[in-house]
């Protein structure tokens, strides 16, 4: 059952979605209420799994991540074994920032943030190695426009 959220908790949830390092005090002065409430709603919307976990976002071009390829990967096995090593695969590996299992003509899209070019090969290397693709095609971002994980509330 959804938990329900009020006007209050939606302001809560913007005020984290902005900086979540910000102390209670902030936030509560932000929202128009005072600390203790403010803590009890950020507690229960984690038990209630409308906040996961909190992490920091870090600058990838900093650390020398430079390029960031948009991978899509048609597939003709569908079986659950293949789906499995596929899952696997993936998750074994910190350059695969995101994956989904799309509707239509391509099967999955992953987000992956390496290097550089040869970085990216190896990656592809090792993929194709572990399980049987059909098609794979990468994408090259050449400039990332809008990037967010904030929710509209």
């Amino acid at each position: 059952m959804p938990v329900r959220i009020d006007d209050t908790d939606r302001k809560i949830l913007a005020a984290l979605q902005r900086d979540a390092s910000r102390s209670l005090d902030d936030i509560a002065a932000e929202v128009g209420s005072s600390k203790t409430p403010v803590w009890n709603r950020i507690r229960k919307l984690r038990a209630a799994g409308v906040i996961g976990q909190t992490t920091v976002i870090l600058d990838a071009e900093a650390l020398g991540f430079d390029a960031c390829f948009f991978v899509l990967i048609r597939t003709s096995e569908h079986d659950a074994d293949w789906q499995q090593r596929f899952l696997k695969a993936l998750k074994s590996r910190p350059e695969v920032q995101e994956a989904h299992r799309l509707a239509g003509d391509i099967d999955y899209i992953l987000k992956v943030r390496v290097a550089n070019a040869r970085a990216y090969d190896t990656f592809y290397q090792a993929l194709i190695s572990e399980v049987k693709v059909h098609n794979v095609t990468a994408l090259l971002s050449m400039e990332e426009i809008k990037s967010t994980v904030a929710l509209p509330l």
